[in-house]
Order: C-alpha cells, then structure tokens, then sequence
C-alpha cells in the first residue's frame, strides 16, 4: 500500500526542515488534535497513540541530507515506512511530500487507508509548524 500526501510549501531551507525532521521528538508538533499518546523513546524513535488506534513505535530508519529523511514501524507485525521527501524550491522555502508505504493483507489496507491517508495528511499540513 503507498499513500502520497499533499505536496507542501513550508517557508523554512530545505537544510531546517531535513534538521527539524532528523529531531523525532519535533514529531509531536506535527501530529493531529487526536493524539492521545506521544513519547521519545531515544534520539532515533517515539511511540504515538491516535484516539481509537493502535499505538505505534517509530524508529528512524535512513536520512539522506538535505532532502530525505525515513521512519519506520519499529515492529515487524506491521511492516511500514513513512519517507518526507524535501525539496528547496528557494533558499528559504521548501516543498515536503509525505509517503507511506507499507505491506498489509487487503483486508487490513481496507480498513487502515482512510485513517493513515488523513493521518499523513495533517503531518504535512503542519510541517509549518516546525
């Protein structure tokens, strides 16, 4: 399953985004008004719970500077990477890009792509928050 999120002009370098992004604990500024649950566990993952969802251990899992950073599921049951992709479009504004790409029966892609897709949506949206 892939998921792309909106593409989003954000008025920071590409270099500040990629450093605020590399940061997991910058994480709990991006996510949505339903989080119940946010903790860093260390400098490479954190744990998020969405009312209603599963909690979910995130670990960072390659970063390539200035334009890519990758987290992944920290947990094999649910074989998942979220990648942001950064582009500088000026030296003072970039564009950020969220995909989702995990590997789930079809039957679990059914029930998780509405959830995921407005979950990766508000991360994007908020990436001015940064």
């Amino acid at each position: 399953m892939n998921l792309e999120s909106p593409k989003v002009n954000v008025e920071k370098s590409d270099e500040y985004l990629f450093n605020a992004l590399t940061d997991v604990k910058n994480f709990e500024k991006l996510m949505p008004d339903s989080i119940a649950k946010f903790e860093v566990l260390d400098e490479n993952a954190f744990i998020f719970g969405l009312k209603g969802m599963p909690e979910i251990k995130l670990k960072m899992k390659d970063k390539v500077a200035p334009n890519k950073v990758i987290l992944g599921a920290a947990s094999d049951k649910l074989p998942f990477t979220l990648t942001a992709n950064i582009k500088a479009l000026t030296p003072n504004t970039s564009e950020v890009q969220l995909i989702f790409d995990g590997e789930f029966n079809p039957m679990m892609a059914m029930m998780i792509k509405g959830p995921i897709s407005k979950f990766i949506e508000t991360l994007a949206a908020n990436m001015n928050k940064l």
